[in-house]
Order: C-alpha cells, then structure tokens, then sequence
C-alpha cells in the first residue's frame, strides 16, 4: 500500500466519525477518482506492454528475415508499427489522463482533510496553542550521591 493510499484510507476513517450529507457526497467523490484512476493505471500498463511486444516483434523481424530491408515489408511487419506507434500515442495520452486523476485526488484528499478539522473542532473546540518549548521541558530529575 502506499503512501497516498495509507492517507486515504486514514482520513476516510476519519470521516466514518461525521454522518452529514457532505461527508457521504465527498466519499462518492473519492471512490470514483479512485476507481477512475486505477482503470487509466491498468491501461497505462496495458499499453506499455503492448508496446514492449510490439518492439520485440520488430526486432525478431530485422534479426531473422534477411530480406526485410530489401524488399517490401511484409504485412506483419506493417501490423507490428502500427501496434507500436498507436500504443505509444495512447500511452502518452493514458499518462496524461493519469496526472489529472492523481491532481483530482489530491484536490478530495484536501477536502477529506478540511472536512475532518471541522469534524474535531465541532466535537473537541477550537485548537490550543501549543505549549512553548521552554515550557514544555520537564524540570530536570535531582540525583542523589549515595556515600557510604
């Protein structure tokens, strides 16, 4: 699990605390980003590997048919640069579509979190003001010399 998926997870228990309309509206949200996100992360790899086939292909191509530069290609040759180049246009447009879901997500994990701020500050008030550091320490803890 990562760590954007850990925070996800966390501030979604978070907002299990709240039953308001916002709450239920905001986590529909997010599950469809999610799920959204997650398909365009399978097609990315789709494509990366059909591209890598593709490749693969081309290259048994020139490396075992002697006459490939010669005469005219062959029509599997034609199938495997037209795989190529449409998975690598469609891999370059899934990548783009992907940095726009993950933004999308990071725009409902800031709503997660302003959300759940007001959560606690309706139930616990508004935030103290932290203690200041040279109040905070502890008074230092007085040894004994023990002599016999």
């Amino acid at each position: 699990m990562s760590e954007h998926q850990r925070n996800t997870a966390f501030l979604r228990l978070c907002l299990l605390y709240d039953d308001a309309p916002e709450r239920h509206q905001l986590e529909e949200r997010l599950t469809q980003v999610q799920r959204d996100e997650l398909c365009v992360r399978r097609a990315v790899w789709l494509m990366v590997l059909l591209t890598a086939l593709a490749t693969t292909g081309l290259c048994y191509s020139a490396i075992f048919l002697g006459e490939y530069p010669q005469n005219e290609s062959p029509f599997i040759i034609k199938v495997l640069c037209e795989l190529g180049l449409a998975s690598l246009i469609c891999l370059m447009a899934f990548l783009g579509l992907e940095m726009i879901y993950r933004k999308q997500l990071e725009r409902r994990r800031e709503e997660c979190r302003r959300l759940a701020m007001k959560l606690l500050e309706s139930r616990l008030g508004p935030p103290g003001i932290p203690p200041s550091p040279a109040v905070a320490k502890e008074p230092p803890v007085e040894t004994f010399n023990k002599s016999r």
